[in-house]
């Protein structure tokens, strides 16, 4: 299982085959309509990004898979005290991958050594602030 924390963690060749397919996606949509069928997404955005997290979700759903989660962190249990860990553990019980925006820089990384189920960093820390100039 692979995680997505860093796009430093990607090679020159993975990053160009990610374009590739992000092309053929583009020109050849109905090749792509159910590869992600049966398959869930988690979108745990533990600070608001709309853009960010609806991006993901509707990529998912052009891959014919579900998105379960949440956008804010008082809807969670995060908002009782859970720990980040303990959330991707019970999440990832629940979805196949879980995309992930946390305001604490390294969160991210915490949840891919507690997760089941492979992470994409979408946004943590430093990160986050950038993108919100």
């Amino acid at each position: 299982m692979r995680h997505l924390i860093d796009i430093m963690d990607l090679t020159i060749e993975e990053i160009q085959e990610l374009i590739d397919t992000a092309n053929d996606i583009i020109a050849n949509p109905d090749d792509y309509a159910e590869k992600c069928k049966r398959k869930k997404l988690a979108t745990l955005f533990f600070e608001p990004s709309t853009r960010t997290r609806l991006s993901f979700e509707a990529a998912m759903y052009e891959l014919g898979g579900n998105v379960l989660g949440f956008s804010e962190a008082q809807s969670s249990s995060a908002a009782k005290g859970e720990s980040v860990a303990d959330t991707i553990k019970t999440v990832g019980a629940y979805a196949d991958i879980i995309a992930m925006r946390h305001p604490k820089e390294g969160a991210p990384m915490v949840a891919s050594i507690r997760s089941d189920v492979p992470i994409i960093n979408a946004g943590d820390g430093v990160t986050t602030i950038q993108h919100r100039h």
